[in-house]
């Protein structure tokens, strides 16, 4: 007797990826069935990767078969290459096609250099690089260093965590006067998650000696000097900047100049049947794990509805969440409505760096991830409650 569930086709294993599978798990196992495609074989934590040159956390790997199996999918490696819509074909960079019923775009963004001449920190495979950094400025070889935030699609968050890091470093290793700024294209710092959160970290970063430079562009950096867009110069000695994001070029798939694809509500790519898009790849200008992992979940509703599965289709309706490293006592910040909140206590459980639905306590268990908080305080608020319908995607770079 053959199988006449619904098979779902997810191309990409990063967060927007195994919330997918983990969601359609959970609401829709008996309609359908999923399989992920992957080039890599190890799912790679990533959030904690802005610590690790500090020596103060580490980025956790674990092996993806063993993840996807456990989230109720199977794992095929190979690179998606393209997409033939008329005949429902994923087709890989090795010549294989793998057929399709409803496919599902979470292959992430491509980081590329933002800033010309300065150090683009991606994550793990960076930490030596700004490791040495820091060593040069604790011997006194380097005393301005700045800390760019990039323009177009993004999350700035991590920039302030390096800097927040760098700060308590510098104070740890006595190091005598070094400067640290950061120079970034938003009108507030973080003004993203609202204006009782930023004014708060605005007054962190002062009392931390860590000069910010507001809607200012950072273009290149050279021999000491970083170039501005507004045509001035800001003195410099060593320059690290996030990257910009671009989406991977996909045969068959309609991409914006940038190579993201833009969406419906649902997730369901614009002028496409059956193909669907979550996380980096979509046109969202932040680009953010929890983000991602809520465009996952409304694609999951979506398709779990279309397959026969008692549940709603629901809108994706953005809730942004940031775990901000300061060296110190972390900051959890929330938008709610036109409330801002920061803490240091949790405002969500488990208060993981990554917000989903499902992936949260699935990387707890599976991970080793989880607090080591016994239960969560009176202040938290389960990841599966939304908070606040409003659109936070207006963020953009000035």
């Amino acid at each position: 007797m053959s199988d006449k569930r619904v098979h779902v086709v997810v191309t990409g294993a990063g967060v927007a990826g195994l919330e997918t599978a983990l969601a359609l798990d959970a609401i829709a196992r008996e309609y359908l069935t999923v399989e992920l495609i992957a080039p890599e074989r190890e799912f790679t934590y990533r959030p904690l990767s802005v610590a690790e040159p500090f020596q103060m956390g580490e980025v956790r790997r674990f092996p993806l078969d063993q993840l996807v199996q456990s989230a109720g999918a199977a794992l095929r490696n190979g690179t998606l290459a393209g997409v033939d819509t008329d005949e429902k074909s994923a087709l890989l960079a090795d010549g294989q096609r793998v057929a399709y019923d409803m496919l599902v775009l979470a292959l992430g963004g491509q980081p590329c250099e933002a800033v010309a001449g300065a150090l683009t920190f991606r994550g793990p495979e960076d930490r030596t690089a700004l490791a040495d950094v820091l060593e040069r400025v604790t011997a006194g070889e380097l005393r301005r260093l700045v800390f760019a935030v990039p323009t177009g699609a993004s999350w700035p968050l991590p920039l302030y965590e390096l800097a927040f890091l760098s700060s308590e470093y510098l104070a740890e290793h006595m190091t005598r006067g070094a400067e640290i700024a950061i120079v970034t294209p938003e009108e507030q710092p973080l003004g993203l998650f609202g204006a009782a959160a930023s004014t708060a970290i605005a007054q962190l970063l002062e009392i931390r000696g860590i000069r910010v430079e507001t809607a200012t562009t950072a273009h290149s950096w050279a021999h000491g000097t970083l170039s501005l867009g507004d045509g001035h110069e800001l003195p410099a000695d060593a320059v690290v900047a996030l990257p910009r994001l671009e989406g991977p070029s996909i045969d068959g798939i309609p991409q914006d100049e940038f190579g993201f694809v833009a969406t419906d509500e649902l997730g369901g790519v614009l002028h496409l049947s059956d193909v669907y898009a979550a996380g980096d790849l979509t046109q969202s200008p932040i680009k953010q794990g929890g983000l991602a992992a809520q465009q996952a979940d409304s694609v999951a509703t979506a398709i779990a509805a279309e397959a026969g599965s008692p549940v709603q289709a629901t809108p994706y309706a953005p809730v942004l969440r940031g775990l901000l490293l300061t060296g110190m006592a972390p900051r959890f910040i929330r938008s709610e409505g036109p409330i801002s909140v920061i803490d240091t206590q949790p405002l969500w459980w488990p208060p993981a760096k990554i917000v989903g639905r499902y992936l949260s306590p699935f990387l707890a268990e599976h991970l080793g991830l989880a607090t080591t908080l016994a239960e969560p305080p009176e202040e938290s608020v389960p990841i599966e409650v939304a908070l606040d319908t409003r659109d936070h995607a207006t963020w953009s770079a000035v």
